[in-house]
């Protein structure tokens, strides 16, 4: 669908330096990695095998710049150990924070027209963690990015997964399963989170080959 238009050994040591120990990192480890899941009542993890290709990591400059027309301010977020949480069994922290313009839209012709099939343009079901998602313009964040958006989905982390002809630069879509739902919505001006993995590994994520341009 396109919007309108292992070693456990390897990750105590790389959560050193977070201050995280071996019996909380144990602790909250309590599932191994599932992919695309659609079961969101399992406590730990949630969501769906994601990952961010973050520049601007903890001690990188105040300012960023994307590769789209405009400059985008962002401001750095220099983590704790008590901003780790964990997404698909990986411990993620939050890298920095974008001002933009949130809007809602649904899976149906209202929201997608002629592109409402149900699969998104990373070729993910529209029902892949739980319908808890974003669109955003994959210049800015690239499909597979890890956000918080307050006031969506309870403030939990959720995964880029679709993007769409409107949704430009500082502006981002979160996934309601009606219409209603969206319109209710609205549009926001929202501090948006931008979360990346702690573990020191390398990006994985990986669009379905029924990937929509």
């Amino acid at each position: 669908m396109r919007r309108r238009a292992g070693l456990f050994g390897l990750a105590v040591v790389a959560l050193a330096g977070l201050g995280i120990s071996s019996a909380a990192l144990l602790a909250s480890a309590r599932s191994a990695p599932m992919l695309l899941t659609l079961d969101r009542s399992q406590p730990q993890p949630r969501g769906s095998t994601v990952s961010i290709d973050s520049t601007a990591g903890p001690g990188a400059a105040v300012a960023a710049w994307s590769t789209t027309a405009e400059p985008v301010a962002v401001s750095v977020i220099e983590p704790k150990a008590s901003d780790v949480r964990w997404f698909n069994g990986r411990p993620i922290r939050p890298s920095r924070t974008i001002s933009m313009l949130v809007t809602a839209y649904s899976p149906d012709e209202r929201s997608c027209g002629t592109s409402a099939d149900g699969i998104t343009a990373s070729g993910y079901s529209v029902w892949t963690n739980g319908g808890k998602m974003v669109a955003a313009d994959t210049r800015l964040l690239p499909l597979g990015s890890l956000v918080s958006v307050p006031g969506y989905d309870q403030g939990h982390v959720v995964p880029v997964l679709d993007r769409g002809g409107k949704i430009k630069n500082k502006r981002l879509d979160v996934l309601y399963p009606t219409h209603a739902a969206a319109r209710k919505w609205g549009a926001r001006r929202l501090d948006v989170v931008v979360w990346e993995y702690a573990d020191g590994k390398p990006a994985d994520f990986k669009t379905q080959h029924r990937r929509r341009r």
